[in-house]
């Protein structure tokens, strides 16, 4: 199985803390495959609200969001549209 990764400017101005960081971990809970998040070296299970917190990512960080598994071109494209749409739910 491959993987797939995609890079992703923050744009919210809250970055990824509280309600943003809720929804995206809340987005990619949805998914059987393994997601994270990485910033820089850091890398987090993106299903970890605990973990996402701790990378402190304010606007305009450059974050690679990623995913293994069966359903991991639909988790990444879900959740980098969260993050382009600055986290609004349709």
């Amino acid at each position: 199985m491959k993987m797939v990764e995609k890079t992703v400017v923050i744009t919210n101005p809250e970055g990824l803390h509280a309600r943003p960081a809720a929804l995206f971990v809340q987005t990619a809970g949805k998914f059987t495959s393994n997601v994270w998040i990485k910033v820089g070296k850091t890398k987090v299970n993106a299903k970890s609200i605990m973990g996402l917190i701790s990378l402190a990512v304010a606007q305009g960080t450059e974050v690679v969001i990623g995913a293994e598994g069966e359903d991991e071109e639909k988790a990444v494209e879900e959740l980098i549209d969260l993050v382009t749409t600055g986290f609004t739910e349709d």
